[in-house]
């Protein structure tokens, strides 16, 4: 396996939180990491070794993300809702709690905006650098920050009611 193949195979987990977080359902965010990834495969020579391929990588599932919503947009479709009650591994108390809070978390994100969630998953989920980010999303720095607060804010309304 060449160290391209290496390298993005490792970014996979964090590629499919992304595209998670832009899909908001779990199979619409593995058809987008897989067409992401086909994507890239075809165009690795576009990749400048030495750059960072965590930022490449994840404006290229962006731009997959927007190239399926504007498809789905003159198909006319619309988003389901992630089914509910999905089941829990463990009966532990803690694990319990933990994955319920992590569905409270899901569900919240779910209702923010698309350009709230977006900084949020790049800034708060993915680690990334304001700078990155506002780079990767080609937007100013303040509206990267502005959309992160608001963001943030509704998050934690929304956190504190449930």
């Amino acid at each position: 396996m060449q160290a391209f193949e290496r390298d993005l195979l490792a970014l996979v987990p964090r590629l499919r939180r992304f595209a998670r977080s832009l899909a908001r359902d779990a199979a619409d965010a593995d058809d987008l990491i897989q067409v992401a990834l086909e994507r890239a495969l075809r165009a690795r020579d576009q990749w400048m070794p030495g750059t960072r391929l965590d930022a490449w990588m994840m404006r290229i599932v962006r731009n997959c993300w927007i190239d399926e919503a504007r498809a789905r947009a003159r198909r006319n479709r619309t988003f389901v809702e992630e089914e509910a009650g999905a089941t829990i591994a463990s009966d532990a108390h803690h694990d319990v709690e933990r994955r319920a809070e992590l569905r409270d978390v899901d569900r919240a994100m779910a209702t923010l905006p698309d350009e709230q969630r977006e900084v949020i998953a790049l800034i708060l989920v993915e680690g990334m650098a304001y700078r990155e980010a506002a780079d990767l999303l080609d937007i100013p720095i303040g509206t990267l920050t502005s959309r992160l607060t608001r963001g943030r804010q509704a998050l934690v309304r929304m956190l504190e009611a449930a």
